[in-house]
């Protein structure tokens, strides 16, 4: 039988995130701030080519606001 593929989701908690764009800048496939100044999560089933820049983005995120469900 084959493998089932691992799938990777992002959220973002909002009572810590500062939307300070780290994350932006290191995955801006999948994160972005709105007009509001306000974090959106483009693709919250991670394409699997943004799988490490997600995961770095994550790990450096200063309020550790974000998190991933697999």
């Amino acid at each position: 039988m084959a493998e089932r593929a691992r799938r990777m989701r992002v959220e973002v908690d909002r009572d810590l995130c500062e939307a300070n764009e780290v994350c932006v800048a290191m995955a801006p496939a999948v994160f972005e701030l709105d007009d509001e100044e306000e974090l959106r999560i483009s693709s919250p089933d991670v394409p699997e080519g943004e799988i490490e820049r997600v995961t770095q983005a994550v790990a450096s995120c200063p309020r550790n606001a974000l998190l991933i469900r697999e």
